[in-house]
């Protein structure tokens, strides 16, 4: 061993071993998964350490401590975990979001910054799993607007496959990157990240308007009825039937049970729990209202459960075109 044949890792290996376990405990803290298998490794790999590198390394340090005096730290973990602090969730995520596509998809930018037509201009000739993939990236509400300007024939499709996608392979990026880097400048980054699924395509649908999403849902539906019913749960949550006129909610009402109301109504809004109370006898409200605040600790998945199967209702009763699930609900029926 010489100092000549060290390397930085070798280093920086040598100097955790001088300054013993405690502060090497204190140090691994600041470092990274990967970072600490990497110089534990070389540690390992070390079990003499001659008087003169041990000199030598330490006063390398010493002379990098005055160098470099000042403040270190990685500037994007300390961006994010400010953001992660903020008192709103809601707001923390989608500050996170933007955030995110912000620094590690930067020349995806370029597509945010565009109009929704140009950006459909130029993806309408490309595969629709291209599109999917750059539409996963985006802001839900600039996506829709975009998928808003794609042909028709095409929408479906697209979101189709957005609710099959999970993680992305670099190489699956790289191909991206050929295929679109000389129109609009596509510069994907190198790790695997979330960009699709069904939660994206849910986020994307509820932005859309003139009934496209419901149009893109029966199209859909013709290849996968199952990923569709998934979705419309997504999309179609129980304080949802908040949001009904009187004579929907009533209808849906005469076919639940007390028991079954009462249970589904455990974690509902204030204001949800009022609408329901104003569309059933004073008697029935009154009763529901006294098992509630008897009731004691439940599984939330009971819970959740009862309130689905209270929208399964609510579908069952649209399917037969008695209702309109959506704001108005009846009052829309023609």
């Amino acid at each position: 061993m010489s100092i000549e044949t060290l390397t930085g890792l070798n280093k920086a290996a040598v100097l955790l071993m001088c300054l013993g376990e405690e502060a090497s405990a204190k140090i691994f803290e600041e470092l990274s998964d990967e970072e600490i298998r990497k110089v534990t490794r070389t540690i390992a790999s070390i079990d003499h350490i001659p008087e003169d590198i041990k000199e030598r390394v330490l006063n390398i340090f010493r002379e990098d401590q005055q160098n470099f005096a000042g403040l270190f730290l990685k500037g994007s973990d300390f961006a994010k975990k400010t953001l992660s602090t903020l008192n709103s969730e809601d707001r923390s995520k989608e500050l996170m979001e933007q955030f995110i596509s912000g620094t590690e998809s930067g020349s995806l930018e370029t597509i945010a910054m565009m109009s929704p037509r140009m950006v459909a201009g130029l993806l309408d000739k490309e595969h629709p799993q291209t599109i999917a993939l750059v539409l996963s990236t985006q802001h839900v509400e600039h996506a829709g607007e975009i998928l808003s300007n794609l042909p028709e024939e095409m929408r479906a499709d697209v979101i189709y496959r957005i609710a099959k996608i999970e993680k992305v392979s670099p190489e699956v990026i790289t191909k991206i990157d050929d295929a679109l880097h000389r129109e609009i400048g596509l510069v994907a980054g190198k790790e695997q990240k979330q960009v699709g699924g069904l939660d994206k395509v849910v986020e994307l649908l509820g932005h859309l308007k003139n009934n496209i999403d419901a149009d893109i849902l029966d199209d859909i539906e013709e290849e996968d009825p199952d990923m569709v019913e998934e979705i419309r749960k997504m999309m179609f949550t129980f304080e949802n039937l908040g949001e009904l006129d009187g004579r929907s909610l009533q209808m849906i009402l005469r076919e639940v049970n007390n028991d079954s109301l009462t249970m589904a109504l455990k974690t509902a809004s204030e204001e949800m729990r009022e609408k329901i109370f104003s569309n059933m006898s004073a008697r029935a409200a009154d009763m529901i209202r006294d098992d509630l605040d008897a009731m004691g600790p439940v599984r939330l998945s009971e819970v959740e459960a009862m309130q689905q199967s209270i929208i399964k209702i609510a579908m069952k009763l649209e399917e037969e075109g008695k209702l309109v699930l959506g704001s108005g609900g009846a009052d829309e029926l023609v």
